[in-house]
């Protein structure tokens, strides 16, 4: 199912020279990895003290952003300047999972207040997202980034949705409403990244 993902290749392209300077400078992948995780704790943090203030849900889009950046310049200098390593893979795989929740928690919280579990369900779900492509490669796999809702697609429903919970202003039951979207979408990315390798498996009789 057609996903941001695709648009990787060219997100990485453009930064491309800067993870060079970087790892030229003795910047290390893990240390971009640990960055992007402080990014997310800390612009969570700011959520939960300011109430989710206008200004600090204003500056989701650049947050996503930067960790986008991140995320894509760690695994440019592991791959193409000699930094692979098992730490790495599982630094990446949890932090994805970390800087999520840290993120989209307690966005949804000052989003839809007074629906904690919803808020809940929605953590669950997007880890759920990392965990089933996890699990596609092992099951003899490749890591499955299949959509509708991905890292990237995620980004930008909630760059939308913060921004216009604040310009003009959505009603409650409409926010409500859109998370529960975003749980749904999870949920259908959770089984396309899983019907792969699932379909896969041997037929015992």
């Amino acid at each position: 199912m057609a996903t941001l993902h695709g648009l990787k290749p060219r997100f990485q392209a453009a930064l491309r020279p800067l993870a060079g300077r970087l790892a030229r400078a003795g910047v290390t992948a893990n240390q971009v990895t640990v960055a992007a995780i402080v990014l997310a704790l800390g612009y969570g943090a700011a959520i939960v003290m300011t109430v989710g203030s206008a200004a600090v849900l204003l500056a989701l889009p650049a947050v996503l952003l930067v960790r986008m950046g991140l995320n894509a310049i760690d695994g440019m200098i592991a791959r193409e300047h000699g930094q692979e390593s098992r730490l790495g893979a599982c630094l990446n795989e949890i932090g994805d999972v970390v800087a999520d929740a840290a993120i989209y928690l307690p966005l949804a919280l000052a989003l839809v207040p007074g629906f904690g579990l919803l808020a809940g369900l929605m953590a669950v779900a997007f880890a759920l997202t990392e965990l089933a492509g996890i699990l596609a490669r092992s099951l003899g796999g490749r890591r499955r980034y299949d959509g509708p809702f991905g890292k990237a697609d995620r980004a930008a429903y909630f760059t939308v949705l913060a921004v216009a919970s604040v310009v003009p202003g959505l009603p409650l039951a409409v926010r409500a409403a859109a998370i529960g979207v975003a749980i749904a979408l999870a949920g259908v990315t959770v089984v396309n990244r899983l019907r792969a390798p699932v379909e896969a498996d041997p037929v015992h009789g």
